[in-house]
């Protein structure tokens, strides 16, 4: 069962799939695991560190590749010309484990599929009890909800606490949450470490219990009823219909706008990101306000939001940046490293490497199987 970790070759990733610990544990499971020279240079991880762990380090990528019979690595194979065509040298009937969307051209399944290549997509592992271990999207938005508000706090200028000093007394910053998921829990804690006075919102009623827990006030109205049944499978928000959308923005925006600092982690799977900060909203702001959109992959919760830029619109500073979990590389590659290492070991049987169509992890997050698009979209 011979394992290859491939490094990564976008520009703005530090990540890498699997770490020094994680293959020795694989190795010691029956795994033969090869990785690409300088896989983990950017987390922190030499070659030396995996060759101390078992590893065979391998700076040829084709060499490394051409008895593999499964393939690890952080984002979507690229399909070139910025990073080579990646899809290609993939081994004909090899197993794929990375992440697949989003940000992804809508050919690469179809592209997998022609090679024969079993494609499991990380972003599909389902939020069951059994598949908790495996959650790669909950390991990741952990770490970009923390860093979404250090981001916030370093383009904002005046203090996230309450200060008083000699020059008088400072009121601490106001920072509103939208999303309540692990990326929005996550930034309200952090907020609130850093003295903030923070708002949460979500259209689900299950998470004002969970936003009140940490600290922080969860955003309602007596007369703002929240939508019935807003929770979809999995736990995530549920797309709205019109007219609950309407009552939704006219709501946020009579309290958005106080905000110093507006976070944004609302996504719904397999849609575009719904738009919860309007132009409008961002100008009734106080100049020198930070919006921060985490959904700007998937089209952004501000209308002005532009995927990987820092907008500035009447003062007011919109960023929504695309690669918040690899600017903490070294632990979000552990932490990914222990989803990655969990989803492998439901791949060998008695010895061997199977893929188990009646397993429903498995079944759920297989895109590309034998030649076929299993999952679109």
């Amino acid at each position: 069962m011979q394992l290859a970790v491939l490094r990564e070759r976008h520009p703005e990733e530090r990540r890498v799939a699997l770490s020094p610990s994680h293959v020795k544990s694989l190795i010691e499971t029956g795994w033969d695991v090869r990785v690409e020279s300088g896989a983990g240079g950017h987390a922190g991880w030499s070659d030396a560190d995996y060759q101390h762990a078992g590893a065979k380090i391998e700076s040829d990528r084709v060499a490394l590749l051409e008895e593999a019979r499964c393939v690890v690595k952080v984002r979507p194979p690229s399909l070139g010309p910025d990073g080579g065509n990646e899809v290609d040298g993939l081994p004909e009937g090899s197993i794929l484990v990375s992440f697949l969307s989003p940000g992804t051209p809508e050919e690469l399944p179809e592209r997998l599929a022609a090679r024969r290549i079993s494609a499991l997509a990380m972003e599909r592992i389902p939020r069951t009890t059994r598949a908790q271990r495996m959650d790669a999207l909950s390991s990741q938005a952990t770490a970009a909800g923390y860093r979404a508000v250090l981001l916030a706090a370093t383009h904002l200028p005046r203090f996230f606490p309450m200060l008083t000093t000699a020059a008088g007394t400072i009121r601490p910053a106001r920072v509103t949450v939208l999303g309540a998921g692990v990326a929005g829990l996550q930034a309200i804690a952090t907020a609130r470490r850093l003295g903030a006075v923070v708002q949460g919102y979500d259209i689900r009623a299950a998470a004002a219990e969970q936003v009140r827990s940490l600290g922080a006030t969860f955003l309602e109205e007596e007369e703002e009823e929240l939508p019935e049944g807003a929770e979809a499978e999995g736990g995530y928000a549920r797309a709205l219909e019109e007219s609950e959308r309407d009552r939704q923005l006219s709501f946020l925006g009579r309290h958005l706008p106080k905000a110093d600092v507006i976070i944004t982690t609302a996504q719904i799977p397999g849609r575009a990101a719904p738009v919860l900060v309007t132009r409008s909203m961002v100008e009734a702001m106080t100049p020198g306000s930070v919006v921060m959109d985490l959904a700007g992959e998937t089209g952004g919760n501000c209308e002005l939001s532009v995927a990987g830029q820092v907008v500035v619109h009447e003062g007011v500073t919109i960023l929504a940046p695309v690669d918040l979990p690899s600017g903490l590389a070294q632990h979000t590659s552990q932490m990914l490293g222990t989803n990655v290492s969990a989803l492998l070991a439901l791949l060998v049987h008695d010895g061997e490497l199977k893929l188990d169509l009646e397993d429903d992890i498995i079944d759920h997050v297989l895109v590309t199987h034998e030649g076929s698009v299993r999952i679109s979209g």
